[in-house]
Protein backbone atom coordinates (compact mmCIF):
# COMPACT_ATOMS: atom_id res chain seq x y z
CA UNK A 1 0.00 0.00 0.00
CA UNK A 2 1.01 3.85 -0.20
CA UNK A 3 2.59 5.13 2.82
CA UNK A 4 2.69 8.03 2.04
CA UNK A 5 -0.62 10.96 2.00
CA UNK A 6 -0.31 14.70 1.47
CA UNK A 7 3.11 16.28 0.97
CA UNK A 8 2.84 20.14 1.06
CA UNK A 9 6.48 21.43 -0.53
CA UNK A 10 7.57 25.34 -0.56
CA UNK A 11 8.98 26.48 -3.48
CA UNK A 12 11.92 29.07 -3.33
CA UNK A 13 11.28 32.30 -5.43
CA UNK A 14 13.70 34.99 -6.63
CA UNK A 15 12.38 38.31 -4.80
CA UNK A 16 9.30 39.53 -7.05
CA UNK A 17 8.95 43.10 -8.08
CA UNK A 18 6.22 45.62 -9.47
CA UNK A 19 6.07 44.70 -13.21
CA UNK A 20 7.73 41.18 -13.15
CA UNK A 21 6.24 38.12 -15.13
CA UNK A 22 4.86 36.49 -12.17
CA UNK A 23 3.43 33.44 -14.16
CA UNK A 24 6.99 32.86 -15.67
CA UNK A 25 8.78 33.44 -12.45
CA UNK A 26 6.11 30.91 -10.74
CA UNK A 27 6.54 28.07 -13.44
CA UNK A 28 10.36 28.32 -13.72
CA UNK A 29 10.53 28.08 -10.18
CA UNK A 30 8.42 25.16 -10.20
CA UNK A 31 9.99 23.36 -12.95
CA UNK A 32 13.63 23.96 -11.31
CA UNK A 33 12.17 22.70 -8.15
CA UNK A 34 10.37 19.29 -9.43
CA UNK A 35 14.22 18.43 -11.29
CA UNK A 36 16.28 19.55 -8.39
CA UNK A 37 18.29 16.95 -6.44
CA UNK A 38 17.55 15.21 -3.81
CA UNK A 39 14.11 17.18 -3.40
CA UNK A 40 12.72 16.56 -7.19
CA UNK A 41 9.19 15.22 -7.22
CA UNK A 42 6.52 14.65 -10.16
CA UNK A 43 3.79 16.76 -11.01
CA UNK A 44 0.39 14.54 -11.05
CA UNK A 45 -3.21 15.38 -11.94
CA UNK A 46 -5.06 16.79 -9.16
CA UNK A 47 -1.86 18.13 -7.57
CA UNK A 48 -2.12 21.80 -6.18
CA UNK A 49 -0.35 25.06 -6.55
CA UNK A 50 -0.85 28.29 -4.07
CA UNK A 51 0.57 31.32 -4.79
CA UNK A 52 0.41 34.11 -1.96
CA UNK A 53 -1.76 37.20 -2.25
CA UNK A 54 1.33 39.28 -1.72
CA UNK A 55 3.52 37.97 -4.30
CA UNK A 56 0.60 38.57 -6.90
CA UNK A 57 -0.09 42.36 -5.54
CA UNK A 58 3.44 42.74 -5.56
CA UNK A 59 4.15 41.92 -9.19
CA UNK A 60 1.22 43.91 -10.15
CA UNK A 61 2.52 47.61 -8.40
CA UNK A 62 -1.12 47.56 -5.88
CA UNK A 63 -0.03 49.97 -4.03
CA UNK A 64 -2.07 53.21 -2.17
CA UNK A 65 -0.19 56.13 -0.05
CA UNK A 66 -1.89 57.51 2.94
CA UNK A 67 -2.70 60.84 0.78
CA UNK A 68 -4.50 58.54 -1.75
CA UNK A 69 -6.50 57.19 1.02
CA UNK A 70 -7.21 60.80 2.08
CA UNK A 71 -8.24 61.98 -0.96
CA UNK A 72 -10.85 58.86 -1.18
CA UNK A 73 -11.88 59.62 2.10
CA UNK A 74 -12.66 63.18 1.52
CA UNK A 75 -14.52 62.20 -1.61
CA UNK A 76 -17.04 60.03 0.15
CA UNK A 77 -17.24 61.48 3.48
CA UNK A 78 -19.45 64.82 4.26
CA UNK A 79 -18.01 67.36 5.99
CA UNK A 80 -18.24 67.66 9.56
CA UNK A 81 -17.52 64.62 12.33
CA UNK A 82 -17.17 61.05 10.84
CA UNK A 83 -16.94 58.28 12.95
CA UNK A 84 -14.48 55.16 12.95
CA UNK A 85 -16.32 52.12 14.07
CA UNK A 86 -14.25 48.79 15.36
CA UNK A 87 -11.00 48.66 13.60
CA UNK A 88 -8.84 45.79 14.47
CA UNK A 89 -5.63 46.65 16.52
CA UNK A 90 -2.63 46.11 13.92
CA UNK A 91 0.29 48.26 12.95
CA UNK A 92 0.69 46.44 10.26
CA UNK A 93 -2.98 46.31 9.39
CA UNK A 94 -4.36 49.60 10.35
CA UNK A 95 -2.04 52.19 11.46
CA UNK A 96 -1.63 53.78 7.69
CA UNK A 97 -4.82 53.39 6.84
CA UNK A 98 -6.29 55.27 9.70
CA UNK A 99 -3.75 58.06 9.05
CA UNK A 100 -4.90 58.56 5.80
CA UNK A 101 -8.66 57.92 6.80
CA UNK A 102 -7.94 60.61 9.49
CA UNK A 103 -6.74 63.18 7.13
CA UNK A 104 -9.66 62.79 4.74
CA UNK A 105 -12.44 63.40 7.96
CA UNK A 106 -13.64 66.96 7.60
CA UNK A 107 -13.80 67.45 11.44
CA UNK A 108 -13.77 65.06 14.79
CA UNK A 109 -12.59 61.66 14.23
CA UNK A 110 -15.12 59.54 16.62
CA UNK A 111 -12.64 56.41 16.92
CA UNK A 112 -14.92 53.41 18.25
CA UNK A 113 -13.31 50.36 19.23
CA UNK A 114 -14.48 47.22 20.38
CA UNK A 115 -14.12 45.53 23.57
CA UNK A 116 -12.55 43.79 25.33
CA UNK A 117 -10.77 42.36 22.15
CA UNK A 118 -11.36 43.75 18.34
CA UNK A 119 -12.88 41.41 15.84
CA UNK A 120 -9.87 39.18 15.36
CA UNK A 121 -9.38 38.86 18.96
CA UNK A 122 -6.22 41.04 19.64
CA UNK A 123 -7.41 42.50 23.28
CA UNK A 124 -7.69 46.55 24.25
CA UNK A 125 -7.88 45.72 28.01
CA UNK A 126 -7.14 42.06 29.99
CA UNK A 127 -10.25 40.08 29.51
CA UNK A 128 -10.04 38.98 33.49
CA UNK A 129 -10.28 42.44 34.86
CA UNK A 130 -13.25 43.19 32.36
CA UNK A 131 -14.79 40.60 33.92
CA UNK A 132 -13.91 42.00 37.14
CA UNK A 133 -14.32 45.45 36.45
CA UNK A 134 -17.24 45.82 34.14
CA UNK A 135 -19.37 46.21 36.95
CA UNK A 136 -17.61 49.57 37.31
CA UNK A 137 -18.53 51.40 33.86
CA UNK A 138 -21.24 53.62 33.78
CA UNK A 139 -22.82 52.21 30.36
CA UNK A 140 -22.03 49.83 27.32
CA UNK A 141 -20.37 52.61 25.71
CA UNK A 142 -17.98 54.86 27.35
CA UNK A 143 -15.13 57.10 26.58
CA UNK A 144 -11.67 57.21 26.54
CA UNK A 145 -11.23 59.29 30.52
CA UNK A 146 -13.71 55.82 31.78
CA UNK A 147 -11.12 53.76 29.92
CA UNK A 148 -8.36 54.92 31.69
CA UNK A 149 -10.16 55.28 35.32
CA UNK A 150 -11.12 51.69 35.20
CA UNK A 151 -9.09 50.02 33.78
CA UNK A 152 -6.17 51.98 33.28
CA UNK A 153 -3.15 51.41 31.23
CA UNK A 154 -2.93 47.84 29.11
CA UNK A 155 -0.15 46.75 26.84
CA UNK A 156 -0.47 44.37 23.95
CA UNK A 157 1.00 40.90 25.33
CA UNK A 158 2.89 40.26 21.89
CA UNK A 159 3.92 43.83 20.58
CA UNK A 160 3.94 45.53 24.04
CA UNK A 161 1.59 48.65 22.64
CA UNK A 162 -0.88 50.35 24.33
CA UNK A 163 -3.27 50.62 20.68
CA UNK A 164 -5.64 53.28 22.44
CA UNK A 165 -2.48 55.79 23.07
CA UNK A 166 -0.57 55.00 19.44
CA UNK A 167 -4.11 55.21 17.44
CA UNK A 168 -4.89 58.69 19.08
CA UNK A 169 -1.00 59.61 18.91
CA UNK A 170 -1.81 60.07 14.82
CA UNK A 171 -3.94 62.99 15.17
CA UNK A 172 -4.61 63.98 18.95
CA UNK A 173 -6.03 67.15 18.33
CA UNK A 174 -8.68 65.40 15.93
CA UNK A 175 -9.35 61.82 17.33
CA UNK A 176 -11.73 61.09 20.20
CA UNK A 177 -11.80 57.55 21.83
CA UNK A 178 -14.50 55.48 22.47
CA UNK A 179 -15.31 51.97 23.39
CA UNK A 180 -18.88 50.02 22.43
CA UNK A 181 -19.89 46.60 21.64
CA UNK A 182 -23.09 47.51 19.81
CA UNK A 183 -22.43 49.23 15.87
CA UNK A 184 -25.43 51.29 17.43
CA UNK A 185 -23.26 53.00 19.73
CA UNK A 186 -21.48 54.82 16.51
CA UNK A 187 -24.77 56.99 16.08
CA UNK A 188 -24.23 58.78 19.33
CA UNK A 189 -20.97 60.39 18.19
CA UNK A 190 -22.19 61.23 14.51
CA UNK A 191 -24.53 60.41 11.75
CA UNK A 192 -21.46 59.15 8.85
CA UNK A 193 -19.87 56.21 10.03
CA UNK A 194 -17.00 54.53 8.26
CA UNK A 195 -17.01 50.53 9.15
CA UNK A 196 -13.89 49.42 10.01
CA UNK A 197 -14.69 45.90 10.79
CA UNK A 198 -13.66 42.52 8.28
CA UNK A 199 -15.64 40.13 8.65
CA UNK A 200 -18.85 41.85 10.37
CA UNK A 201 -19.02 44.91 7.88
CA UNK A 202 -22.45 44.50 5.93
CA UNK A 203 -23.83 43.15 9.06
CA UNK A 204 -22.71 46.37 11.09
CA UNK A 205 -23.66 48.17 7.57
CA UNK A 206 -27.27 46.96 7.82
CA UNK A 207 -27.91 47.59 11.43
CA UNK A 208 -26.63 51.77 10.89
CA UNK A 209 -28.43 52.22 7.54
CA UNK A 210 -31.64 51.19 8.83
CA UNK A 211 -31.31 53.57 12.02
CA UNK A 212 -30.64 56.70 9.37
CA UNK A 213 -26.46 56.54 9.25
CA UNK A 214 -24.59 57.66 6.18
CA UNK A 215 -22.46 54.05 5.81
CA UNK A 216 -19.27 53.60 4.08
CA UNK A 217 -16.76 50.47 4.46
CA UNK A 218 -13.51 50.10 4.03
CA UNK A 219 -13.58 47.51 0.79
CA UNK A 220 -15.37 51.07 -0.61
CA UNK A 221 -12.11 53.47 -0.38
CA UNK A 222 -9.87 53.04 -3.17
CA UNK A 223 -11.84 50.66 -4.55
CA UNK A 224 -11.81 52.30 -8.17
CA UNK A 225 -8.04 53.05 -10.34
CA UNK A 226 -7.22 56.22 -10.12
CA UNK A 227 -3.97 57.30 -12.55
CA UNK A 228 -1.11 56.49 -10.67
CA UNK A 229 -2.22 54.46 -7.69
CA UNK A 230 -3.38 50.72 -6.88
CA UNK A 231 -7.05 49.42 -6.27
CA UNK A 232 -9.01 46.33 -5.62
CA UNK A 233 -12.74 46.72 -6.74
CA UNK A 234 -13.73 43.89 -4.64
CA UNK A 235 -12.32 44.53 -1.52
CA UNK A 236 -10.76 48.58 -1.32
CA UNK A 237 -8.68 48.90 1.45
CA UNK A 238 -9.64 45.12 3.07
CA UNK A 239 -6.52 42.96 3.10
CA UNK A 240 -4.14 45.48 3.23
CA UNK A 241 -0.68 45.49 4.49
CA UNK A 242 2.15 47.99 5.52
CA UNK A 243 4.58 48.27 2.98
CA UNK A 244 6.40 51.67 3.79
CA UNK A 245 5.56 54.63 5.54
CA UNK A 246 2.86 56.11 4.17
CA UNK A 247 2.49 53.42 1.46
CA UNK A 248 0.74 50.23 1.90
CA UNK A 249 0.22 46.97 -0.28
CA UNK A 250 -3.67 46.31 -1.35
CA UNK A 251 -4.91 42.90 -1.88
CA UNK A 252 -4.14 41.46 -5.42
CA UNK A 253 -6.73 42.21 -7.67
CA UNK A 254 -8.07 40.36 -11.07
CA UNK A 255 -6.68 36.73 -9.26
CA UNK A 256 -9.49 34.82 -11.30
CA UNK A 257 -7.90 35.69 -14.56
CA UNK A 258 -4.48 34.55 -12.35
CA UNK A 259 -5.18 31.36 -11.71
CA UNK A 260 -6.34 30.30 -14.97
CA UNK A 261 -3.75 31.50 -16.64
CA UNK A 262 -1.19 29.93 -14.64
CA UNK A 263 -2.94 26.11 -15.03
CA UNK A 264 -3.33 26.37 -18.38
CA UNK A 265 0.64 27.18 -18.38
CA UNK A 266 1.31 24.32 -15.91
CA UNK A 267 -1.11 21.91 -18.22
CA UNK A 268 1.57 23.16 -21.36
CA UNK A 269 4.65 22.13 -19.42
CA UNK A 270 3.60 19.61 -17.54
CA UNK A 271 1.46 17.90 -19.07
CA UNK A 272 -1.00 17.75 -15.84
CA UNK A 273 -4.06 19.80 -14.41
CA UNK A 274 -2.78 20.97 -11.39
CA UNK A 275 -5.34 23.43 -9.14
CA UNK A 276 -4.10 26.62 -8.62
CA UNK A 277 -5.50 29.19 -6.05
CA UNK A 278 -4.34 32.57 -4.60
CA UNK A 279 -4.02 32.20 -0.75
CA UNK A 280 -3.64 35.42 2.22
CA UNK A 281 -3.53 34.93 5.61
CA UNK A 282 -5.59 31.26 6.82
CA UNK A 283 -8.56 30.40 9.01
CA UNK A 284 -6.88 29.57 12.17
CA UNK A 285 -6.74 30.57 15.98
CA UNK A 286 -3.32 31.06 17.85
CA UNK A 287 -4.40 28.52 21.30
CA UNK A 288 -2.07 31.24 23.25
CA UNK A 289 -2.61 34.93 22.62
CA UNK A 290 -6.04 34.07 21.26
CA UNK A 291 -5.93 36.00 18.14
CA UNK A 292 -7.75 34.46 15.43
CA UNK A 293 -5.15 35.15 12.31
CA UNK A 294 -7.39 35.77 9.26
CA UNK A 295 -7.48 39.63 8.83
CA UNK A 296 -7.83 39.20 5.52
CA UNK A 297 -11.49 40.03 4.28
CA UNK A 298 -10.96 35.84 2.46
CA UNK A 299 -8.28 32.70 2.69
CA UNK A 300 -8.65 32.83 -1.28
CA UNK A 301 -9.38 35.57 -3.29
CA UNK A 302 -9.67 33.09 -5.97
CA UNK A 303 -9.13 29.53 -6.80
CA UNK A 304 -9.83 26.86 -10.01
CA UNK A 305 -12.38 25.09 -9.98
CA UNK A 306 -11.06 21.61 -8.43
CA UNK A 307 -10.83 23.82 -5.23
CA UNK A 308 -14.21 25.24 -5.44
CA UNK A 309 -17.21 23.38 -2.76
CA UNK A 310 -16.23 21.29 0.31
CA UNK A 311 -14.46 18.05 1.12
CA UNK A 312 -16.57 14.96 0.35
CA UNK A 313 -15.22 12.54 2.81
CA UNK A 314 -16.15 10.56 5.45
CA UNK A 315 -15.59 10.74 9.38
CA UNK A 316 -12.67 8.15 9.20
CA UNK A 317 -12.18 7.54 12.77
CA UNK A 318 -16.00 7.14 13.73
CA UNK A 319 -15.99 4.21 10.70
CA UNK A 320 -13.28 2.60 12.49
CA UNK A 321 -14.65 2.18 15.89
CA UNK A 322 -18.12 0.95 14.99
CA UNK A 323 -17.17 -1.47 12.67
CA UNK A 324 -18.99 -3.90 13.90
CA UNK A 325 -18.62 -7.33 12.69
CA UNK A 326 -16.75 -6.01 9.98
CA UNK A 327 -12.85 -5.42 10.15
CA UNK A 328 -11.96 -1.62 10.57
CA UNK A 329 -10.34 -1.77 6.84
CA UNK A 330 -13.48 -3.17 5.53
CA UNK A 331 -15.49 -0.77 7.40
CA UNK A 332 -13.50 2.21 6.19
CA UNK A 333 -12.99 0.54 2.62
CA UNK A 334 -17.07 0.23 1.98
CA UNK A 335 -17.72 3.62 3.02
CA UNK A 336 -15.68 5.88 0.96
CA UNK A 337 -16.65 3.41 -1.60
CA UNK A 338 -20.19 4.53 -0.62
CA UNK A 339 -19.78 7.76 -0.35
CA UNK A 340 -18.41 8.67 -3.37
CA UNK A 341 -21.86 6.83 -5.17
CA UNK A 342 -23.61 10.19 -3.37
CA UNK A 343 -23.64 13.47 -4.33
CA UNK A 344 -21.73 16.49 -3.06
CA UNK A 345 -24.27 18.14 -1.48
CA UNK A 346 -25.71 15.48 0.75
CA UNK A 347 -25.31 16.15 4.08
CA UNK A 348 -26.71 13.18 5.95
CA UNK A 349 -25.08 11.47 8.64
CA UNK A 350 -21.85 12.30 10.26
CA UNK A 351 -18.80 13.47 8.19
CA UNK A 352 -15.72 15.88 8.71
CA UNK A 353 -16.03 19.71 9.71
CA UNK A 354 -17.54 21.52 6.36
CA UNK A 355 -15.20 23.68 5.62
CA UNK A 356 -14.40 24.91 2.02
CA UNK A 357 -11.72 23.77 0.11
CA UNK A 358 -10.22 26.98 -0.64
CA UNK A 359 -9.99 27.64 3.23
CA UNK A 360 -8.01 24.27 4.52
CA UNK A 361 -5.79 24.36 1.37
CA UNK A 362 -5.16 28.08 1.97
CA UNK A 363 -4.77 28.05 5.18
CA UNK A 364 -2.01 24.74 4.84
CA UNK A 365 -0.34 27.06 2.19
CA UNK A 366 0.00 29.91 4.63
CA UNK A 367 1.32 27.32 7.53
CA UNK A 368 3.79 26.09 5.20
CA UNK A 369 4.92 29.43 3.94
CA UNK A 370 4.95 31.06 6.91
CA UNK A 371 5.59 35.04 7.21
CA UNK A 372 9.65 35.00 8.54
CA UNK A 373 12.71 34.38 5.94
CA UNK A 374 11.78 31.08 4.03
CA UNK A 375 11.70 32.77 1.32
CA UNK A 376 8.71 30.43 -0.41
CA UNK A 377 6.11 32.10 -1.66
CA UNK A 378 4.51 29.25 -3.39
CA UNK A 379 3.44 25.92 -2.35
CA UNK A 380 3.42 23.24 -4.25
CA UNK A 381 0.79 20.10 -2.97
CA UNK A 382 1.03 16.51 -4.00
CA UNK A 383 -1.86 13.97 -2.85
CA UNK A 384 -4.39 15.88 -0.90
CA UNK A 385 -6.87 14.69 -3.08
CA UNK A 386 -6.07 11.10 -2.72
CA UNK A 387 -8.11 8.68 -1.23
CA UNK A 388 -7.00 5.84 1.05
CA UNK A 389 -8.31 2.63 -0.78
CA UNK A 390 -6.33 3.97 -3.64
CA UNK A 391 -2.62 2.77 -3.79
Amino acid sequence: MRHIGTVARGIRLPVVMSGDDLKKIVVNSLMEAAASEPDGFKFKDRDIVGVTESLVARAQGNYVTTEDIAQDVARLTDEGDAVLLFPILSRNRFLELLKGIVAGVRGTLHLVLSYPCDEVGNGVMDRQEFYEKAHLLSDSAFDEDEFRRVFGTWTHPFTGLDYVELYKSVAPEKIKVHFAQSPKAALSYAKQVIVASIHDRNLHRQVLERLGAKVITLDQICAAPQEGRGWNDRFGLLGSNYSRAGVVKLFPRDCEAFVADLQEELRRQTGRQIDVLVYGDGAFKDPVGGIWELADPVVSPACTSGLIGMPHEIKFKYVADNAGDKTPLQAVTEAIQAKAKTSRSDKTGLGTTPRRLSDLVGSLCDLVSGSGDKGTPVIYISGYFDSYIVQ
